[in-house]
């Protein structure tokens, strides 16, 4: 968290010490993503459980049971988990289509540290009167400034190809994101029925 603050505040001097570490996927996954994620899914889960969602055409208030909430926010940490590793991968593509030689190691840290903001900004979700739409707007806002100042740094492109690599990375990013944002609040908006009731099965199945 406190490097996604960093990042917001003063990206230069942190990407500097981001690139200057050169840690290991592993640790980069382990030390500052999954924390990160794992926070907003508490977050998010603790409103689900005691302020709710609103649902319907009409409009109610729908508090989530504890262990349906688990359910979804696991759903949801994984899904944010796989949007890094698939970005990632993407960007890694988009690099070399810019005639760079970029390992996905570099892919992924710059990935996984850009979209920090977004992560961080979901902590917003923990409320019911915050639109999902109105924190991912924000969240990937700051995550493309971000990436902005660190995607060369991280990815080291040549001069001349360094903003189209930005360019398509964070149009890229951003139609992932909102992919993942899509299917996210149209669930917690109780559009996916059939969805709403498996989940809920399995939540009665555990202890």
């Amino acid at each position: 968290m406190i490097k996604a603050l960093l990042l917001i505040l003063d990206p230069n001097v942190t990407w500097e010490g981001i690139v200057l570490a050169r840690r290991s996927l592993a640790f980069v996954l382990v030390v500052h993503l999954s924390p990160l994620i794992l926070l907003a899914s508490a977050a998010e889960g603790y409103g689900l459980v005691h302020w709710g969602k609103w649902q319907g055409e009409i409009g109610r208030i729908r508090q989530f049971p504890i262990r349906e909430a688990a359910v979804v926010e696991t759903a949801q940490f994984l899904l944010a988990l796989a949007v890094v590793f698939v970005g990632a991968k993407l960007i890694k593509a988009i690099g070399e289509t810019f005639h760079g030689r970029h390992t996905y190691n570099q892919a992924f840290t710059a990935v996984a540290y850009g979209l920090s903001p977004l992560f961080l900004l979901r902590l917003l979700d923990a409320f019911s009167g915050i639109s999902p739409w109105v924190s991912w707007s924000i969240g990937i806002t700051l995550s493309i400034a971000v990436l902005y100042q660190g995607l060369p740094r991280m990815m080291e492109p040549d001069p001349p190809h360094a903003f189209g690599l930005f360019f398509m990375s964070a149009l890229l990013l951003t139609l992932v994101t909102g992919l993942a944002r899509l299917v996210t609040a149209s669930f917690l908006q109780g559009k996916f029925a059939k969805l709403q009731v498996i989940i809920s099965d399995l939540a009665a199945r555990l202890p």
